[in-house]
């Protein structure tokens, strides 16, 4: 199953380290695995269940966040390398990883998707992030995906945060208001 998941997010690649690359797509199974869903249905489960008719997939979704963060990963890594850096390994597998906890905020009512029982009482940023500290995952990629969405309102964010959590909405907003 490993390299379904890395067929599916190629950007698995632009992690240096081994062992994090690994644990990405361990999370990816594991999170499958406790949803109850098929490595397959990445490429069917919508990204949003907030916005009607919207046919892109959390797989698709996945991939153009991570895109797009790692192309503003490397215009502020060179605009401001004299004041912060950015680690691009933890910006991919937060990226990568940000949405992980829908696996388990939605369920399939045969041909519909719909709110988990349990997705009602977690959304998914704080189940992915729960997920990932089980799963050994560094502290600043679980940060990105307990920050990455309006839980991160108010509060401290990593520059790689920031990156993802922008990149998501640039990947959310144009849809919701078309």
């Amino acid at each position: 199953m490993a390299d379904d998941i890395a067929g599916i997010f190629p950007q698995l690649e632009e992690i240096t380290d081994p062992d994090l690359r690994y644990k990405v797509e361990a999370c990816w199974r594991e999170a499958l695995q406790r949803g109850g869903w098929l490595t397959e249905d990445l490429d069917k489960i919508p990204f949003t269940l907030a916005i009607e008719g919207c046919d892109l997939s959390l797989a698709a979704h996945t991939r153009n966040v991570t895109d797009c963060s790692l192309a503003l990963g490397r215009i502020l890594d060179a605009a401001y390398s004299s004041t912060f850096r950015i680690d691009f390994d933890i910006l991919v597998a937060g990226a990568l990883l940000h949405d992980v906890g829908k696996l388990l905020e939605y369920r399939r009512d045969g041909r519909r998707f719909s709110v988990s029982a349990g997705g009602r009482l977690l959304r998914h940023p704080i189940s992915g992030c729960a997920l990932t500290a089980e799963l050994g995952l560094p502290e600043p990629v679980q940060h990105i995906i307990a920050t990455h969405s309006r839980e991160g309102n108010g509060g401290h964010r990593s520059p790689e945060s920031y990156i993802v959590h922008h990149s998501d909405f640039v990947n959310f907003e144009p849809l919701k208001d078309r």
